[in-house]
């Protein structure tokens, strides 16, 4: 697909850099010659609401294997869910939309500013990271997430993905599939909603105006949820 040679393309500014954390890199200097994660790129997911039905759980799916997020708890709130659907109905109209709701990756993020550690941080690219080394668990950053994108480990953690550090009384949230960003690859989100041929999901680079993604918004109207807020969210919705 063309997205995917335009993801491709956009992510070779991120391929010198060796992920050791979500939002860690360490430089190899023998093979930057691409350089670090650039702030050239500012990644961004488009939903397309027409194309996603309430019946349809792939993405969400798909990022719980990816992500190792298989935990089972005796409480249903203190599930962990870096991707939820949500279910809207206009009252006047009665037309009905299912949406995935994951952290927007907001360019101005109020998790980000309440944190007193630097735990939350914002990457170059615009990618929204907890780095669990120094999250000290005091939930600001929930809190202050308009979106409720967030999640708190509650109990030791099993079967992991090692590309995926996660751990007990650490806050986490969508990455949009950093790890698989930074090899080149799509998030596991966009790939499974292609798989189960809905193709709601659009991935790419915001700040590239040939870009698929940046067309489709140039030609569609779209909205950022709670755009009052003025947060500048990387993840757009078609259709509500």
């Amino acid at each position: 697909m063309s997205n995917r040679r335009d993801f491709l393309t956009a992510t070779a500014v991120g391929l010198g850099a060796v992920t050791i954390a979500p939002g860690i890199l360490l430089i190899q200097t023998a093979n930057a010659a691409n350089g670090p994660v650039s702030s050239k790129v500012r990644w961004g997911l488009l939903i397309d609401t027409n194309l996603c039905t309430s019946d349809c759980t792939a993405c969400v799916s798909a990022c719980a294997t990816e992500n190792g997020i298989n935990e089972k708890v005796a409480n249903p709130r203190q599930v962990a869910q870096w991707i939820r659907k949500i279910d809207l109905k206009d009252p006047n109209t009665g037309r009905a939309h299912s949406l995935p709701m994951m952290c927007q990756h907001c360019e101005n993020p109020p998790c980000v500013e309440v944190c007193p550690t630097g735990a939350s941080m914002k990457r170059a690219d615009g990618i929204v990271l907890v780095d669990r080394h120094i999250c000290i668990g005091c939930r600001y950053c929930m809190m202050a997430c308009p979106y409720k994108a967030r999640s708190f480990v509650h109990q030791p953690l099993t079967e992991q993905n090692p590309e995926v550090p996660r751990g007990l009384g650490c806050v986490e949230a969508c990455t949009f599939c950093v790890q698989r960003i930074d090899k080149g690859q799509l998030p596991a989100c966009v790939e499974a909603c292609a798989k189960a041929n809905r193709n709601a999901m659009l991935f790419g680079n915001l700040n590239d105006k040939n870009s698929d993604i940046s067309r489709r918004l140039a030609e569609v109207a779209t909205t950022q949820v709670r755009a009052d807020l003025k947060l500048g969210t990387g993840v757009r919705y078609q259709g509500i």
